[in-house]
């Protein structure tokens, strides 16, 4: 398997990302193709002992910065870092590509390059977060912030997949995000998408709140782009603030750091299993090939596992797993059309007549 990353996205790029793709070659069976500057990359390469051969390094002269319009840079930026990644995959060089970078600019070179899944408008940002006792797939992460009805009824077809396909759950729970568990609750894109979740053979078990994303209620966590990302970095903050606020409190009398040496274990296993650097990436659904997205303030270790759910992946052959099952799925392609419309078709109707209905009492008051 060949992983190409963009050497030149995030934070601490291109430190970190070299550091973390000499990790990653000395655990994994695969070669990373360093995507950016040669002449910035190489030094920075021999300072980090991998396997011959394995770390491959891919000229491209631009880099995307962080605070960039994606669109922008994308259309006079032709030989950019993130961009050529994708290209890689495109042409049968790499099997996934992977960046820390501008993540809109990593989602729209994915789109520009490899183009969508047959039936999908819109990729969106799929990130399998840990729960109390499990898993959950939560999207959209950050793609899309002003989703359209069926743009969330695709986002639960491709949740749905991930969640068979990386998860290895054989039915999952689909959840729509909203700020009340009944049916009524939430905006006139929620409570629309909720109508046609319900008459779809997903297993929709209706809507979630933000209570429930961590607390193992559903497989499947759906919502649009905005509230998503709100909700991943809302959760990272507060295990950011336990962690530091616990380690405050260790170091704060003899008896804590003496607890500390029997807790020690246990604190590692919470560390591994939420935070962040440990998690990966997020996998860019509806693109037809596989695209991963790492945190923009990725560390060295962040990268390296990365790497690892890009290989992941690209091993299991994900993409091609949830694009047969976005294909076959009769429910997503009516999403476009009759099923979608109807529904909206309806709800039109009903404020039409209730709108008459006020017109008519406010014509005989007068």
């Amino acid at each position: 398997m060949k992983i190409a990353v963009d050497a030149m996205g995030g934070d601490h790029a291109p430190q970190a990302v070299v550091e973390g793709a000499a990790l990653a070659v000395r655990e994994l069976d695969c070669t990373v193709i360093l995507v950016g500057d040669r002449e910035v990359i190489e030094p920075l390469l021999a300072k980090h002992s991998h396997p011959e051969g394995k770390i491959i390094i891919k000229h491209a002269s631009e880099v995307v910065r962080m605070d960039e319009s994606p669109r922008k840079a994308l259309n006079h930026k032709h030989d950019a870092s993130i961009r050529r990644i994708f290209e890689l995959v495109q042409s049968g060089e790499a099997d996934a590509a992977m960046s820390a970078g501008n993540s809109g600019a990593a989602m729209l070179a994915g789109l520009l390059v490899l183009g969508t899944l047959p039936g999908v408008d819109r990729p969106c940002i799929g990130s399998v977060l840990p729960t109390a006792n499990g898993k959950v797939v939560l999207l959209d992460a950050g793609a899309n912030v002003d989703s359209k009805v069926h743009n969330l009824v695709q986002f639960a077809f491709m949740g749905h997949a991930l969640a068979r396909y990386a998860l290895g759950i054989d039915r999952p729970k689909v959840g729509l995000l909203s700020i009340g568990e009944e049916a009524g609750k939430g905006n006139e894109v929620v409570r629309t998408t909720y109508k046609i979740l319900k008459k779809s053979d997903l297993n929709f078990h209706g809507n979630v709140e933000g209570g429930d994303i961590f607390n193992d209620v559903v497989d499947v966590i759906v919502c649009d782009g905005f509230v998503g990302n709100v909700a991943l970095k809302t959760g990272e903050g507060v295990v950011q603030v336990l962690a530091t606020r616990l380690k405050a409190e260790i170091k704060a009398s003899l008896l804590g750091r003496f607890g500390y040496l029997f807790m020690r274990p246990a604190l590692k296993r919470f560390k591994q299993r939420f935070d962040y650097s440990e998690t990966g990436g997020a996998l860019l659904l509806g693109l037809d090939g596989i695209g991963v997205i790492a945190h923009g303030r990725s560390n060295p270790v962040a990268i390296k596992n990365a790497i690892r759910i890009s290989f992941d992946y690209a091993r299991t052959k994900v993409a091609m797993r949830v694009r047969e099952e976005v294909e076959s799925s009769a429910e997503l392609r009516q999403s476009f059309g009759e099923k979608v419309h109807q529904v909206i078709d309806q709800i039109k109707e009903k404020k039409m007549d209730m709108d008459l209905k006020d017109s008519t009492s406010s014509d005989k008051g007068d």
